[in-house]
């Protein structure tokens, strides 16, 4: 098996969970404010070692996340969010 078909399926466990994960959390709870929740668009995936990386893009907020899950991890997903840098005028 190549090393790149090796990485495929990891990779598209962890955009599959990541996806499910960022569902679960962006449903509107019970609470009488009005939430706006941010509509993230998959930007990619990548897997390097013993782990595998999905980054997602809102560019309503300029707000990008990266999930990474590692094998040896005992299969937790950690995410990092970030609002990115606006372009000038």
């Amino acid at each position: 098996m190549s090393s790149l078909s090796r990485f495929r399926i990891p990779a598209m466990a962890l955009a599959g969970a990541s996806a499910v994960a960022l569902g679960l959390l962006l449903v509107p709870s019970a609470q009488s404010q009005i939430r706006a929740n941010p509509s993230y668009q998959p930007v990619g995936v990548s897997a390097s070692g013993n782990g595998s990386t999905a980054w997602f893009h809102d560019p309503s907020s300029g707000r990008a996340i990266a999930c990474h899950l590692a094998s040896g991890g005992g299969g937790a997903i950690q995410c990092q969010s970030a609002k990115l840098p606006q372009e000038g005028p």
